[in-house]
């Protein structure tokens, strides 16, 4: 059984995916961002009978990652992540910034800090949760879009760099889950625009909110493939979603202007 960190776990896939990861018998230290979600997390456990460590872990406040440094850690799953709609020309800097912090940066520290006891020991696993659109974009969710593109160029090049030390470096690419994330996505932009003097006209999201997949179908996957010896290099669900995004690159191949 492996010792496997996951971030955002309070919430979501995250949380979904340490319950489940806890209930396989690993050791999961699950991090949660406020102290809120840490009792939430740690009283639902108790009620599935589940055994794990839920821990304060906000991946830009430097104690918690200083805490979390103190863990033995076999896999670590960076999946905690922030998501703002808006189109690109419009969006707060502020904002940009943070979703950069959160998806990126903080992310990054942490495998900065975790790096040197998985080297001395020659073997671990890190798994970057990217996204369907870290791979593909769509208008008005650019900024999320550069995030989970940063994290693909960060994982490949992880890949090549910890291979030869016994480190495997994977990504999980989630579609559209019924999780409240990408709903929160898209309120969470009427904080900031004014609809009478915004220089572009907001599309309706209905459509793309009322699509959403069951997230227990990426929970499952996510459950299986973090502590299997062998899997691909980025796991995708649901399989439409693996279609949109092979489609996706053949038609920006494709594109003039």
């Amino acid at each position: 059984m492996a010792n496997i960190l996951i971030t955002g776990a309070g919430t979501g896939l995250g949380r979904g995916t340490a319950l489940g990861l806890a209930r396989a018998g690993h050791h999961v230290i699950a991090g949660a961002e406020i102290w809120p979600q840490v009792r939430d997390l740690r009283s639902e456990a108790q009620r599935h009978g589940v055994q794990l460590d839920a821990i304060k872990l906000d991946v830009t406040d430097e104690i918690d990652r200083r805490h979390a440094f103190g863990y033995d850690v076999d896999i670590l799953v960076l999946n905690a992540g922030v998501q703002e709609a808006g189109s690109v020309v419009e969006i707060p800097m502020a904002r940009v910034r943070r979703s950069f912090e959160v998806n990126v940066f903080g992310h990054l520290q942490l495998v900065q800090g975790f790096a040197p006891q998985l080297l001395d020991r020659g073997s671990g696993k890190i798994f970057w949760v990217s996204s369907a659109a870290g791979i593909r974009t769509r208008p008005w969710v650019g900024i999320y879009a550069a995030t989970k593109h940063a994290i693909e160029a960060l994982a490949w090049a992880m890949r090549m760099e910890l291979g030869p030390r016994g480190i495997r470096v994977a990504t999980i690419n989630p579609g559209p889950y019924r999780t409240g994330y990408n709903d929160t996505g898209v309120e969470a932009m009427f904080q900031w625009r004014n609809d009478t003097s915004a220089l572009l006209e907001r599309p309706d999201f209905s459509q793309y909110l009322d699509n959403q997949y069951d997230p227990q179908e990426m929970i499952d996957a996510m459950v299986r493939v973090i502590p299997m010896d062998h899997h691909p290099y980025r796991t995708v669900c649901p399989e439409l979603s693996l279609a949109q995004d092979k489609e996706f690159e053949s038609q920006v191949w494709a594109s003039t202007v």
